[in-house]
């Protein structure tokens, strides 16, 4: 079987692609496992541009199928904002605590439920020919305190009405199910054994 590069820097993103990825794990790699120290500008104006910008950028440079997201986090009163400037909300150099206090204060007028939901948009790019695009949803709403200890960026104010609890509250078992991430994941899982198995 063929290696699988997970085209991010992100520690948290890493954590979770492995644990979803638990099945084909031995063959994962991060680009600090090859001395990669890309930085890809996300210059796209789509979830799906973006994932594709780095998914193909390192493919490239690592002559390795590679997978790369982009996610955000929509919010129906702020007319789905944060969204594509998820990462990026409030300006530079702020934490992810930052930018959920700065969420929570915009918050701060309006009445729950203040409905929202995770969008994950997934490439999957072989060094050579198609790149193929997949999509992750998961609805839930903003709650005004943090709760969790679990998970990163949003999750522990982001809470899931049926299992009573924010995405930072969950098990990993369970979160990797039903996030975003993990359900983009799911739907690409056959084609991500198939290219592995094409790479070998």
């Amino acid at each position: 079987m063929g290696k699988l590069l997970l085209a991010t820097n992100n520690q948290g993103k890493i954590r979770e692609f492995s644990a979803i990825l638990a099945d084909v794990e031995d063959v994962l790699l991060s680009p600090a496992d090859l001395g990669l120290t890309l930085e890809v500008a996300e210059t796209g104006t789509t979830y799906a541009e973006n994932a594709g910008l780095k998914a193909t950028v390192f493919a490239r440079a690592s002559g390795l199928v590679s997978i790369a997201d982009d996610s955000g986090l929509e919010v129906e009163a702020l007319l789905n904002a944060p969204g594509l400037y998820s990462a990026r909300y409030g300006g530079p150099g702020l934490s992810d605590a930052d930018r959920r206090h700065k969420l929570m204060q915009e918050l701060s007028h309006t009445a729950a439920p203040r409905r929202a939901r995770f969008v994950c948009f997934l490439a999957i790019a072989p060094p050579k020919g198609e790149m193929k695009i997949f999509e992750g949803m998961c609805e839930g709403e903003i709650i005004l305190e943090e709760r969790g200890l679990n998970g990163f960026g949003y999750d522990p104010i982001f809470y899931l009405p049926e299992y009573e609890s924010t995405m930072a509250e969950l098990p990993s078992r369970i979160k990797n199910q039903i996030s975003h991430r993990g359900r983009a994941i799911q739907a690409a899982s056959a084609f991500i054994k198939s290219l592995l198995k094409n790479e070998t």
